[in-house]
């Protein structure tokens, strides 16, 4: 059974930093994508960023493009987000999800997901 664990929930004023941790388990996720997604009160859930297991490479939403880093450790099972220069705007509870092969940004697309964690930007 695939359980994704987040951690790293936070808050903080406006242009810190932080760090938001996925803790992956139940399969072996070489075959997966991985992404980040978001959902504000009142908004839909949106995509942040992606990033195939096996490959490396990445991809990020346009407001987040530059200021948000995603990456994952093999050895540890875990996939990150390294949030810098984070604005009020960023304020959301942050959610890790998998798909297996490569798939789009669409949450619809994502077969299991965390149960979110909060992060809070001050202005």
């Amino acid at each position: 059974q695939v359980q994704l664990v987040e951690s790293g929930e936070g808050l903080v004023q406006a242009g810190g930093s932080l760090r938001l941790s996925c803790a992956a388990s139940g399969r072996t996720f070489s075959t997966y994508t991985m992404a980040w997604f978001r959902q504000a009160p009142g908004k839909e859930r949106e995509f942040v960023a992606t990033i195939r297991w096996a490959y490396g490479d990445t991809g990020y939403a346009d407001s987040v493009k530059g200021r948000f880093t995603i990456s994952r450790d093999n050895a540890k099972n875990t996939v990150y987000l390294q949030m810098n220069g984070l604005k009020p705007e960023d304020t959301a509870v942050y959610y890790c999800a998998a798909a297996w092969g490569s798939v789009g940004i669409q949450p619809r697309m994502y077969d299991y997901w965390g149960q979110g964690t909060q992060v809070t930007v001050s202005s």
